[in-house]
């Protein structure tokens, strides 16, 4: 039986954790050596008793959801606000945990004044300054940056660049620039290129999937350093996991010497059946599928769910569901029980 037609058939288990040492610590030491990890929100990281003792159960690995965007971190072209990421990294590295970076260059939450930069020379000065002065302060704490987020452009069968102040000023050469710049600010990193929407059986996602290959392949020829494909796996319940295409996407990717991650799994649960029962056992399946399409090929550096528990969640900003119901589109419920989704990576980890 192949690795993903056990992952399907055993609940949709599929998650065998492995990494180069780029985790290493003491979590990770006593758990699986490839993490998992999720994204933490900043307030009930410092209010709430019980999120804090489930990251610390359950992760090897944390990223904030916000704290290190451009809007967070630089409200002023001079000011550094880094409340929020010494706040998260200070906590991991006192549970023997690690922490990702997102995000270096984004299209989106920017401030004001970033929007309004001018010309090749101004761009480019902002963006590498600003690379280089947080991937600097964090060197050596920090082992994997999302450098470039959400390239891709998302208007249709025809994928291209997405617009940006970034693009607007610097063509594609604006992914060069930031990675050259990560490289040279700390070169033990891993630099990864974070996109969403490659997973899915619809032509949109092949799409996207093309469009990446294609861009990537663009990356090499010019030498710049990505050493990672992160797949956000934002993941709509309501669609089926392309298996085969996946698992040749990921081997299209690793073929250029690149590694995989998931970055920021979770359910969109709000086309999902109401029964609480069966909406779980499809979210978990969705899960499987993806990780099992993956382990095919390889196993991921890390794995990580953006967020941890359905109590703190983006999803229902987005995606409430029409009847009322509470979204749960990640491992644990809103009173940290266990989910299928969590069990199916547990599962998965134990038998790799």
């Amino acid at each position: 039986m192949r690795r993903r037609d056990f992952v399907t058939a055993a609940g949709a288990a599929g998650l065998a954790l492995w990494t180069r040492g780029l985790f290493e610590g003491a979590a990770a030491a006593s758990h699986s050596p490839i993490p998992f990890g999720a994204a933490v929100s900043d307030g009930p990281l410092q209010t709430d008793a019980a999120y804090q003792k489930a990251l610390i159960e359950h992760c090897q690995l944390l990223v904030g959801e916000g704290g290190m965007k451009w809007a967070d971190l630089r409200p002023s072209p001079s000011q550094y606000v880094y409340d929020q990421p010494d706040r998260l990294i200070a906590f991991a590295e006192a549970n023997g945990m690690k922490m990702r970076g997102h995000t270096l260059a984004w299209y989106a939450a920017m401030p004001d004044w970033a929007l309004q930069l001018k010309g090749e020379t101004e761009t480019s000065r902002e963006l590498m300054t600003h690379i280089e002065t947080v991937v600097g302060r964090y060197k050596g704490r920090i082992p994997s940056w999302d450098v470039v987020n959400e390239a891709l452009s998302d208007d249709g069968p025809r994928v291209g660049l997405r617009d940006s102040v970034w693009a607007a000023n610097l063509g594609e050469y604006y992914i060069d620039l930031a990675f050259h710049t990560a490289r040279a600010a700390d070169p033990a990193a891993q630099l990864v290129i974070n996109d969403y929407g490659l997973e899915a059986a619809t032509a949109k996602s092949s799409a996207r999937r093309r469009a990446m290959l294609d861009l990537l392949r663009r990356l090499r020829d010019r030498d710049v350093p990505v050493q990672a494909l992160g797949f956000q796996a934002h993941l709509p319940g309501n669609e089926e996991i392309d298996k085969d295409e996946v698992s040749r996407f990921v081997s299209d990717v690793k073929d250029m010497g690149l590694d995989v991650l998931v970055t920021e799994l979770d359910v969109i649960d709000d086309q999902l059946p109401a029964d609480i029962q069966e909406r779980d056992a499809i979210a978990a399946k969705r899960v499987g599928a993806l990780l099992g399409a993956i382990l095919d090929v390889t196993r991921p550096t890390a794995v990580v769910t953006w967020g941890i528990t359905d109590r703190y969640t983006w999803v229902p900003i987005w995606y409430k569901r029409a009847d009322g119901q509470a979204n749960r589109p990640l491992p644990l419920d809103e009173d940290y029980r266990e989910k299928p989704m969590m069990r199916t990576i547990k599962q998965a980890v134990a038998g790799a």
